[in-house]
């Protein structure tokens, strides 16, 4: 029997030190994100999820440790190559200036594009086909001040689809979803990962990360405590180290993995 070749990391870091100038947030962490993959990291706030995707976007400089991108140090990098390998979609935030849905989501095409180059017909079209892939399509005309912050988040999300590179790194992107637009959104990050894109994303919720994640990155106390398979991760007694509070884990019958808080009586 031949053994599988081993597959390169698109991203990786190696005993990473992350957090702002004077203050450490994050310390010897080192992960490997493959083609096809879905990596969730988990935390409770304050445990780094988002500075740690800042370094590993180079948008924050590493205080220790090595970043790289499909085995290139992440400082040999332009921006232009590096937003044609990674793509951001940041926490919903507020809008500051009313462009149009459509013309937010034409700015994922940038990285493609020459210097002082205008998005051409065939970047408004991959823009729409991102919007469609959300099922916010209708949204292409709106202002982007003018819609809810779910809606925002969709379209942060569609222009990370445009941006068409292979890795998304996604911090908390269902956080301010209802319930029918998690669905959405989970749904599209299987389909991207089955296309063969890495992604990456920070939850709270672990049933996100039983649903879709191959793998999961638990963060507390400044550091990665365990990462691995969901099952081997996410177990009543570190959720319990890490939250504070009681869970249970249960295996559906149609295979589903669920949560469940301890509520009290």
């Amino acid at each position: 029997m031949t053994t599988p070749a081993p597959v390169s990391p698109v991203l990786s870091a190696r005993s990473l030190g992350y957090g702002y100038t004077g203050r450490a947030i994050g310390r010897n962490v080192t992960l490997d994100v493959a083609a096809g993959e879905v990596v969730c990291l988990l935390g409770p706030n304050g445990s780094g999820k988002t500075t740690l995707f800042k370094t590993l976007l180079g948008l924050l400089p590493a205080q220790e440790g090595d970043v790289f991108v499909d085995g290139n140090p992440l400082a040999s990098l332009s921006r232009q190559q590096l937003a044609r390998r990674i793509a951001y979609v940041p926490q919903a935030h507020a809008a500051q200036f009313p462009y149009r849905v459509l013309d937010m989501v034409v700015m994922g095409r940038t990285a493609h594009l020459g210097l002082f180059a205008a998005p051409a017909e065939a970047d408004r079209i991959r823009a729409h086909a991102a919007l469609s892939s959300l099922g916010i399509a209708e949204l292409a005309d709106q202002p982007y001040t003018r819609i809810s912050g779910g809606q925002r988040q969709l379209a942060l999300i569609a222009r990370a689809l445009a941006q068409d590179a292979p890795v998304i790194v996604m911090d908390e992107p269902t956080a301010s979803l209802d319930f029918g637009n998690q669905v959405v959104v989970l749904r599209e990050v299987k389909r991207l990962a089955a296309r063969g894109l890495a992604v990456v994303l920070s939850t709270h919720d672990p049933d996100h990360a039983f649903a879709i994640a191959n793998r999961v990155l638990l963060l507390h106390d400044g550091g990665l405590i365990a990462q691995g398979s969901p099952h081997d991760v996410l177990t009543p007694s570190r959720l319990r180290a890490v939250y504070g509070v009681d869970v249970s884990i249960e295996k559906l019958a149609e295979g589903a993995t669920i949560c469940t808080p301890d509520y009290g009586t």
